[in-house]
């Protein structure tokens, strides 16, 4: 295969990805609508699916579905699937990066970063924890480093998941806690309006109404 054809491959499996990623954002209201109307056996194994699609994509964020999940399933199980999303988002992310990593320019990106990250050895645990803390650019940058110097695969997915599955929680903490406010508010003035949580109830808040499961 000529070099041509593998940068046209790498372009577009990465160009992919990021669509892909963007496609399940851009459309995040009907997807949160879908997975509220399936049961669980199928949910759950979806919005995993979902997540690992978003989070292994370049550039991607993850904010919006890990604050749907805390939604969705309540602050346990909203975690527990961000963090299994994670997990398997790692995995795809740096196959995805071993096709794709020459697209960038590695090394005049690393020679851009602050000195505080460039004080560790380029992919060593410490960088690549390090370099994941800057939004935005600094997983997809990990990912790409992790893929191009061959660290070893479960270096990279615990690096990862080191800084992103707390992150997810909290964020999912965050969904839970606010769609709880929300519910409870308007249950003051509703009060037979369902459980917000799909598959699983929860007490109601003092001098709120009971809540009940969706039939």
């Amino acid at each position: 295969m000529t070099v041509a054809l593998r940068r046209a491959e790498a372009a577009l499996v990465f160009l992919t990805s990021f669509f892909l990623a963007a496609f399940v954002i851009r459309y995040k209201t009907q997807v949160e609508a879908f997975l509220s109307s399936i049961g669980p056996f199928v949910a759950y194994p979806l919005a995993i699916l979902l997540f690992t699609v978003v989070a292994s994509a370049p550039f991607s964020v993850t904010d919006a579905l890990a604050i749907m999940n805390g939604v969705l399933f309540g602050p346990l199980w909203g975690s527990v699937v961000n963090a299994i999303g994670l997990v398997f988002a790692a995995v795809v992310g740096y196959l995805i990066a071993r096709r794709t990593s020459h697209l960038l320019d590695l090394h005049n990106n690393i020679d851009k970063l602050p000195p505080w990250i460039r004080r560790y050895k380029v992919g060593s645990p410490a960088f690549l924890v390090t370099l994941r803390i800057i939004p935005g650019l600094g997983g997809t940058l990990a990912t790409q480093i992790a893929a191009a110097y061959k660290i070893p695969i479960f270096v990279h997915v615990w690096t990862m998941c080191a800084i992103a599955i707390p992150i997810c929680t909290l964020l999912a903490i965050f969904g839970d806690r606010v769609s709880i406010s929300v519910h409870d508010y308007f249950t003051a003035h509703r009060p037979h309006m369902p459980s917000i949580h799909l598959f699983q109830s929860r007490p109601a808040s003092p001098g709120s109404a009971p809540r009940v499961e969706p039939t």
